[in-house]
């Protein structure tokens, strides 16, 4: 099947004021090819901090689950940690320059005792395990101290994802700020909320399970393009939408999100976190067929604690951004804040519902 060239600035209908170009004939220059990923596989090596037997390398234990000698699942502090609550002064401004003190806790998820495991390997009862640490880190750092105001998890695989052990892991920090996109998202959910007196989340996934509608050319009539909206869903089950984003800044960006409204995270029962992990689990299998090895940030964008207002909760919706880095970003655009993306989205999710 050939796909079609498409050459377009879309809009994110979340955040209408950022933009992505989707230019798919781009996809077809000629690329110098850079040096290939390969993961590690081993089930365990002797000088990991993470593998079983060298608990005594990392630092303090948070969390072990089970707990005991066998444990599948454990959650240490970071050894070198981008926020710490090693001390707590208040910030301070010189002029025109604001510091606010880097307070916070950073810590690290071991998701398995499986060095080499991924994602896509695991069974669902153990991805559902682990969104269950996820939730009760979460509710357990924002217990900890009135000073952190946003928790964000995240998981970073492979060097193009900055990733630096090769060992499964993902990481939590709980910071002193609300991060400016998460920020963003929030403030222009709320606006979008008080247009349309619903979330635009729930209006979304509304549409990609039901709607369709074709574009008509303004000048002369005929038919300019015939948009299934439904074609963005890659995967779905009872409780969760995995969806391709209409605007996706890479070409392989996957989104997934309770079909339920639900602002908050830390919520979610632990037959969601079940439902969640057997989604999470086909979509990275899915991109691991389409791509083979698979480097990837993935980030969950919940609601703040402190955001208690009844109007806020209902405008916001969690959910996790799944981002496989296969491109890397040009001058233009880093210069033009414009992200571009090679492949169409169409023809993304055509792939990734085909990957069986």
């Amino acid at each position: 099947m050939v796909e079609e060239r498409v050459r377009e600035i879309r809009l994110n209908p979340i955040i209408p004021i950022e933009s992505v170009l989707i230019a798919s004939a781009r996809g077809a220059r000629p690329v110098t090819k850079h040096e290939s990923f390969e993961p590690d596989r081993r089930t365990r090596v002797d000088g990991c901090p993470f593998c079983s037997g060298n608990e005594d390398q990392t630092p303090e234990e948070s969390l072990r689950e089970p707990d005991s000698k066998e444990w599948q699942i454990r959650v240490v502090r970071n050894l070198y940690p981008v926020l710490d609550d090693d001390h707590n002064l208040p910030g301070y401004e010189l002029g025109m320059h604001r510091v606010i003190e880097g307070y916070g806790r950073h810590e690290v998820v071991i998701d398995h005792r499986n060095h080499g495991i991924q994602i896509y390997q695991m069974d669902a009862a153990h991805i559902g395990a682990i969104l269950v640490v996820y939730r009760e880190r979460m509710k357990k750092l924002y217990q900890s101290a009135a000073g952190h105001s946003y928790v964000l998890i995240f998981k970073n695989y492979g060097p193009a994802s900055g990733g630096s052990i090769a060992h499964t892991h993902s990481q939590i920090i709980a910071m002193p700020i609300i991060p400016a996109n998460v920020e963003i998202e929030i403030s222009s959910s709320r606006k979008l909320y008080s247009q349309y007196e619903r979330c635009i989340f729930c209006m979304l996934i509304d549409e990609n399970l039901s709607y369709e509608t074709t574009v008509y050319d303004p000048t002369d009539g005929p038919v300019h393009r015939s948009i299934e909206v439904g074609r963005y869903i890659v995967d779905k089950n009872e409780s969760f939408v995995a969806i391709k984003p209409f605007a996706s800044r890479f070409p392989w960006e996957i989104h997934i999100l309770p079909r339920i409204h639900s602002h908050d995270f830390r919520k979610v029962t632990d037959a969601e976190c079940m439902d969640f992990a057997i989604l999470l689990q086909r979509v990275m299998a899915r991109l691991q067929v389409l791509l083979g090895v698979v480097q990837y940030n993935f980030f969950l964008h919940s609601a703040p604690a402190k955001m208690t207002e009844a109007d806020h909760q209902a405008c916001f919706h969690w959910h996790l951004e799944i981002c496989p880095r296969t491109t890397i970003p040009n001058g233009f655009e880093l210069g033009s804040g414009l992200a571009i993306n090679t492949l169409s989205p169409e023809e993304a999710v055509r792939r990734l519902r085909e990957a069986d």
